[in-house]
Order: structure tokens, then sequence, then C-alpha cells
């Protein structure tokens, strides 16, 4: 294939690659979870694995190989430590980085690429919808008392928050007779149409205290 026929392939990769990304960082991702801080990061890290991946297809055997392996040994030790990213922010990341891929390859048909990047932006669509597990919460929970059964613990959150399905107990302090625990628990119904614009919305995570009234944490 001479130049011109390479770069109007590459161009259109390039084309699908930006569509894609645009679906899904400012069609699904932002208006889901209002992390604007986070858009540039997905772009940029899309398009950069973009011109990596295609400038390898153009190296071939002169150090294709050798390269394709010092990317991913590069992005192996890329670890995301932040507690601020959550689970959902992490699969975006993810996505992105594999529309990248995808749509990068050379050697992939341009209608190929297409389908898969399809089937990619309808799974990430349909597995964060905000219908799916709507009335499931996680909250950091502070409770001004120490437990000596689990049964207690449970009672107490299952009338502050809702029923408890998991919960974690992170801190007991037998001085100031606090417990701190993450819990997982499912909100009742009438608050969780109250709730549902609110800063508890699906998935977010929340600090309350025992005196906030807020949903139940299991042990």
């Amino acid at each position: 294939m001479d130049s011109t026929g390479t770069l109007g392939q590459m161009a259109a990769h390039l084309g699908l690659d930006l569509v894609a990304v645009t679906l899904l960082t400012f069609g699904v991702f932002q208006p889901r979870h209002r992390r604007r801080e986070l858009v540039p990061a997905y772009l940029a890290l899309n398009v950069a694995l973009f011109a990596v991946v295609a400038a390898l297809g153009t190296v071939g055997k002169s150090g294709g190989l050798a390269l394709g392996f010092g990317l991913f040994g590069v992005l192996s030790i890329v670890r995301l430590r932040s507690d601020a990213v959550q689970h959902q922010e992490v699969a975006y990341y993810f996505t992105t980085l594999v529309l990248g891929l995808l749509c990068g390859l050379p050697g992939l048909g341009l209608g190929v690429a297409a389908g898969l990047t399809a089937v990619l932006l309808l799974v990430v669509y349909g597995a964060d919808h905000p219908r799916l597990y709507a009335r499931e919460r996680r909250a950091v929970v502070t409770l001004d008392a120490v437990y000596d059964d689990e049964e207690a613990l449970c009672a107490d959150l299952r009338r502050r928050l809702g029923e408890p399905f998991g919960w974690t107990v992170r801190q007991v302090d037998y001085v100031r007779d606090l417990t701190v625990v993450e819990v997982r628990y499912r909100q009742p119904a009438a608050r969780a149409s109250r709730a549902s614009h609110g800063p508890l919305a699906a998935g977010a995570p929340a600090r309350l205290t025992a005196t906030e009234a807020k949903e139940p944490t299991p042990w």
C-alpha cells in the first residue's frame, strides 16, 4: 500500500477512534459521573495510545515487536492508586485504552474495528446505567458506639440507612466509643426516589456520622 493509502487508512481509523472516545467521555461518562478533571486524562490516554500503536504498525519488522513489548511493559507499571478514583472510573480508563489500541491497529479492517468499538461502547453504556442497581449505595459511617456483636451493629445500620448486605469495620475506638464502618446497603424505595439526584447517587461514596441518621451497614 502506498503512502497515500496508508495515510487515508490511518485518518479513517483516527476518525473512528475520536468518535468513539467522544461518545464514551462526553456521552456516557461525564453526564453520569460529573468528573470533569478525568475527561482530559481519558482523551489524552486514548489518543496517545492510538498514536503509538499506529506508529508501531508502520515500523513493521524493523523493530515493531520490540517496541510493542516496550509499550506493554510501560503500561503494566501504571497503577491507579488514588482513593478518589472509583471502580467505575477505572473501567472507563481501561475502555479508553482498549479503544485506542483497537482503532490504532493498521492491520485491523475499519469495519471490524468499528464493530468491536460499538460492542465495547454498548457494554459500558449498559453496565454503568444509572437504573441498574439504582438503590444500592456505599458509605463510610462513623457511629458513636462500640458494638459487642454484629447483630447490634447491623440493626443500627438498618435503622439509619436501609438494608445492609455487606460491610467492613475499619476502626474501633474504645477510648472515644467510635466505630468506623464501610457499608454497602440497599436504600429504601421512598428514600431512593428523593435522593436519586443527590450526593448519595448510585455508587458514590459518602462519609456519614451517627448523628446524621443516614442509612445502615453490615459487619
